[in-house]
């Protein structure tokens, strides 16, 4: 299954049916909040902002417990219960009893569920894949997640509109099972993470992950950077889904769509990624590519009715994801290199609490900036903030001296 070997080639295939289905869902809750519950602009970032937010605060005490834990039994139970949970909500639709109360409680389960998985996946990975090879495995899941979603959100939105709107809902259920079953197909043992003879306090453990990215040169002004960016992005998607699908009469197939094309984008970043960091060096591709993503979302407060505002929104993203679909790989590879080799869940946990906390205060906060001066003025304002971003990235290359960044192999 490709020049990774085998092994990777299954905990690929597993990342793409999960990736898909969650692609194919894209938005689900807040779509169903809108044209189910009839949820407001509050209403919806209060949905994206708690699941996020409690679920960062249920993941907290993961991340040491996820160190010294074989990391592919712990990503199958993660997508299983992401898939128990995910069952939940097209069942009480059925049944008449879906409520928002249930939309918050499943958003919490997937979300603290998903920090789980993916810490244990970065920390497997490293594992199974040679570190010249990083780069190049993390350009393929880079790949994978920008395909889905060009694919995923215009098929979901159809699927919406012809057969209800948990449809995706389910679909998105069973891709982590089917996920859960790719990985077990991965097959060998994996040796268990042995417990160091000098144990940390438990509040020691809690904490060692900040500590590591807060002391290192190189990943912390990129931890500021990425947080603050992906917060006001996100800040924005529930104000963009309101504003789309309700005062500017989009369809849900008008919107998946405005959002799947410009992927195309993401999937041609990510394979240039490789060869721009062969030839340019890591630090330059991270600082250029850091610096470009912010410049487009300010554009998405001028979208209006009909096909010239489906285009701009199409044109804008498709900026963002571009930069992003180089920057994010090479970001991941780099935060891998730099992280030792028995620390790699709690670090990478920390990372992904901190992202989900500030996404889901920003995303509460841009819910009441909303609600006082209309979502069109609050997608401006976030805009603006993140032409400031930029200030955050690294001048110059910090890595320590004893970590020597990867070429990119020459084969794809």
């Amino acid at each position: 299954m490709g020049s990774l070997g085998r092994r990777f080639g299954w905990l690929w295939a597993a990342y793409a049916v999960s990736a898909f289905g969650t692609r194919l869902a894209f938005d689900a809750f807040p779509l169903i909040a809108i044209l189910v519950l009839h949820a407001g602009p509050t209403e919806v970032s209060l949905l994206a902002a708690a699941g996020l937010a409690v679920g960062a605060v249920v993941a907290v005490p993961l991340g040491p417990w996820l160190d010294l834990r074989r990391k592919r039994p712990v990503m199958v139970v993660m997508d299983l219960t992401r898939c128990a949970a995910l069952l939940s909500v097209p069942a009480a639709f059925a049944l008449g009893w879906l409520s928002f109360a249930q939309l918050l409680v499943v958003s919490v389960i997937v979300a603290a569920a998903g920090i789980a998985h993916q810490s244990a996946g970065g920390a497997y990975l490293k594992s199974l894949v040679r570190p010249e090879e990083l780069l190049v495995a993390n350009a393929r899941f880079e790949t994978t997640t920008w395909t889905a979603t060009a694919l995923g959100p215009p098929l979901g939105g159809a699927a919406i509109g012809l057969l209800g709107p948990v449809t995706t809902v389910l679909a998105d259920a069973v891709s982590y099972l089917l996920s859960a079953a790719g990985l077990r197909a991965i097959g060998g043992r994996e040796p268990r993470p042995t417990r160091p003879r000098s144990k940390q306090p438990r509040a020691g453990e809690l904490f060692d992950g900040w500590r590591h990215i807060l002391t290192h040169p190189g990943l912390r002004p990129l931890f500021a950077n990425t947080i603050l960016v992906n917060g006001l992005i996100l800040a924005t998607a529930p104000l963009l889904a309101v504003l789309m699908l309700g005062h500017l009469g989009f369809t849900p197939w008008e919107y998946g769509l405005a959002f799947a094309v410009p992927c195309l984008g993401g999937l041609a970043g990510a394979r240039l990624a490789r060869r721009l960091v062969a030839r340019f060096g890591r630090h330059a591709v991270l600082r250029a590519a850091g610096a470009l993503r912010a410049c487009w979302p300010v554009g998405l407060a001028l979208v209006q009715p009909g096909t010239a505002g489906l285009v701009l929104v199409i044109v804008v993203e498709l900026g963002l994801i571009a930069c992003m679909g180089v920057f994010n790989p090479v970001l991941a590879t780099y935060r891998l290199d730099q992280v030792p080799a028995d620390r790699v869940a709690r670090i990478l946990s920390a990372w992904s609490i901190t992202s989900k906390a500030v996404c889901a205060a920003l995303i509460a906060l841009w819910g009441l900036l909303a609600a006082l001066t209309g979502a069109r003025a609050a997608i401006a304002l976030a805009g603006l903030l993140l032409l400031a971003t930029p200030l955050l990235l690294p001048r110059h290359d910090r890595t320590p001296r004893h970590h020597l960044p990867e070429r990119a192999p020459s084969r794809t």
